[in-house]
């Protein structure tokens, strides 16, 4: 075992978590200074990670539960499941989610990928000027993560989406300059009685495509994080830009969303999976055989 390893700071319950922060908070900088990361590419190319930043923009239901995700260490015993197993190559979080598994020891040998824009908190009547209150390129420099992920709901007759836009093409510069990948989720949206609705009809997801790969000054660390919807093959036409498919919030039966997923991961933009609520919170709720399933599809 390495010096770096033997000395590394590390909680085995969720009581130490809590006590490293209230005593030596210091200690999380030392650990993501001290932690193993990983290239974001290898192997056969494609990547298994994990989505785990619903919570900070305050969605926390799951299918027609609106409390699914309250606790936050029932998620943490779902993202440990994830983890462990040897195909998930990483997860995408915000910084509390992401500090609590690097001090259990999670994140050694795996792609990170921080959650950059939450102000966009579900419900509000800002909902669609969302601002950067996640990480920032520098922190995600500072602490070796892969990268940042960036929510783009643009909303045509909302003057929220204007400055979100602006945000997310600093954000892509301020990335690529440092060398990590910036990611785009992007949906056209609308609000349909008071609540945010994202069209997932193929025409609008090229067209979103179109808009959040034109942003910043260069696309050379650009990657699409996109739903797997209808006419894929369309879909992904429209971009040559690594992409990453999303899972949303499960509506399907997992063996349905399944065949979906393993139809769209045949097309060549596509380099793998970014699936949150569908894997960490199935309908039967083992984790641990939605993950498996998902990680043979991708590897």
């Amino acid at each position: 075992m390495s010096d770096r390893l033997r000395t590394r700071p590390h909680a085995t319950t969720y009581a130490e978590l809590t006590e490293i922060r209230t005593n030596n908070p210091q200690v999380i900088e030392q650990a993501w200074a001290s932690r193993i990361p990983r290239a974001t590419i290898r192997g056969n190319g494609r990547l298994m990670i994990v989505a785990a930043d619903h919570a900070a923009r305050g969605a926390l239901s799951v299918g027609g539960n609106p409390t699914a995700m309250n606790s936050r260490t029932d998620l943490l015993d779902r993202l440990r499941t994830a983890l462990a197993n040897p195909g998930v190559d990483g997860v995408l979080g915000t910084a509390d989610v992401l500090d609590d598994l690097l001090l259990l020891g999670a994140l050694d040998d795996k792609v990170v990928i921080s959650s950059m824009n939450r102000g966009g908190l579900a419900g509000a009547s800002f909902e669609f000027d969302d601002a950067m209150t996640g990480y920032a390129a520098e922190g995600i420099c500072r602490f070796g993560m892969n990268g940042g992920k960036m929510l783009l709901r643009i909303a045509l007759g909302d003057p929220g989406t204007l400055p979100t836009l602006t945000a997310c093409a600093r954000a892509v510069d301020e990335l690529a300059a440092a060398g990590r990948i910036a990611m785009l989720e992007p949906f056209l949206s609308s609000h349909v009685k008071g609540k945010v609705v994202n069209d997932l009809s193929p025409d609008a997801v090229i067209k979103s495509v179109h808009i959040a790969q034109g942003l910043g000054s260069t696309s050379a660390y650009t990657w699409m994080k996109l739903p797997v919807v209808d006419e894929m093959e369309r879909v992904m036409d429209a971009t040559t830009l690594p992409t990453l498919l999303l899972g949303g919030d499960p509506q399907t039966v997992p063996d349905e969303t399944y065949t979906r997923w393993d139809h769209a991961l045949r097309l060549p933009s596509v380099r793998g999976l970014i699936i949150g609520r569908a894997l960490l919170y199935p309908p039967n709720d083992d984790v641990a055989t939605a993950v498996d399933t998902a990680v043979k599809l991708v590897h």
